[in-house]
């Protein structure tokens, strides 16, 4: 069973640089066909897409947040990581990172969610 951690600052500050990793063990991020997430959800909100990485390395971002999203990976330490640059209190949220696996019977597998806030 694949299981994700995230891991980062739990307070960034106005206009700086939102990095968080997502550390994967029980699965590979470079197993065909799994697409590697990051997903958050603001307070008294539901859950909103950030982009995804797939196994080849290829990413995707949400059209509201490309303009300051950045998704990368290190396939020897198995991790995936998000950027998020000049962050503004909106941008306070549980954030997860989520594999999906497709097959017949399609699984998702979720981090526990770290809280991030921004504030000064």
């Amino acid at each position: 069973q694949v299981q994700l951690q995230e891991s980062g600052p739990g307070l960034v500050k106005p206009s700086q640089t939102l990095s968080l990793t997502c550390t994967v063990s029980g699965g590979s991020i470079t197993t065909n066909y799994y697409y590697w997430n990051w997903i958050r959800q603001p307070p008294g909100k539901g859950l909103e897409w950030i982009g995804r990485i797939a196994d080849n390395g290829r990413t995707d971002y949400s059209p509201s947040l490309k303009s300051r999203t950045s998704i990368s990976r290190d396939t020897s330490k198995n991790q995936f990581t998000l950027q998020l640059s000049s962050v503004t209190p909106e941008d306070t949220a549980i954030y997860y990172c989520n594999v999906h696996v497709p097959g017949p019977v399609p699984v998702d597998y979720w981090g526990q969610g770290t809280q991030v806030t921004v504030s000064s």
